[in-house]
């Protein structure tokens, strides 16, 4: 026999241990997503301000 209550706090306790990691590899991958995004606009100023100076 199954307690309903057991099996709702079994689950509320195993998400509660799985949402933070969840969350701590999302902003992981933000961060470096991110952090490409910046790489690549920082280049296109370079390259634009490059540009402009050879004019």
């Amino acid at each position: 026999m199954v307690n309903t209550g057991d099996l709702a706090f079994q689950i509320f306790m195993i998400l509660v241990l799985v949402i933070p990691i969840f969350l701590v590899v999302l902003l992981i991958i933000s961060l470096v997503k991110r952090n490409k995004r910046l790489s690549r606009i920082e280049e296109k100023l370079d390259k634009l301000m490059n540009d402009q100076d050879k004019k």
